[in-house]
């Protein structure tokens, strides 16, 4: 299943989290923490601004993000889970 966000939304997977500290502690599940950074799936058309006119997103499909810990909204499509958010909570794109 494709999912197409409207305006300004983005569509992200979240990347994994990692596994050991850098002292090569290996973590459980429950103590490691949901990470904040993230793949662009999909993107949508941009912000519509005054006048009727759409302004281009900054981000691209594929991009590395990095988000807020509370950003967007969790869901699932085909047992996947996926994150929609604004654009506007996009903190910065990773290269």
């Amino acid at each position: 299943m494709n999912v197409v966000p409207l305006g300004d939304k983005v569509v992200v997977r979240r990347l994994d989290a990692e596994a050991t500290t850098a002292g090569g502690i290996v973590l459980p599940d429950s103590a490691q923490e949901k990470p904040q950074q993230g793949r662009v799936l999909s993107v949508g058309d941009g912000k519509r601004l005054k006048g009727g006119v759409r302004a281009e997103c900054q981000v691209r499909e594929g991009d590395r993000i990095l988000f807020s810990t509370y950003a967007g909204s969790e869901f699932q499509v085909d047992g996947e889970p996926l994150l929609i958010m604004t654009e506007d909570d996009i903190l910065a794109v990773l290269e």
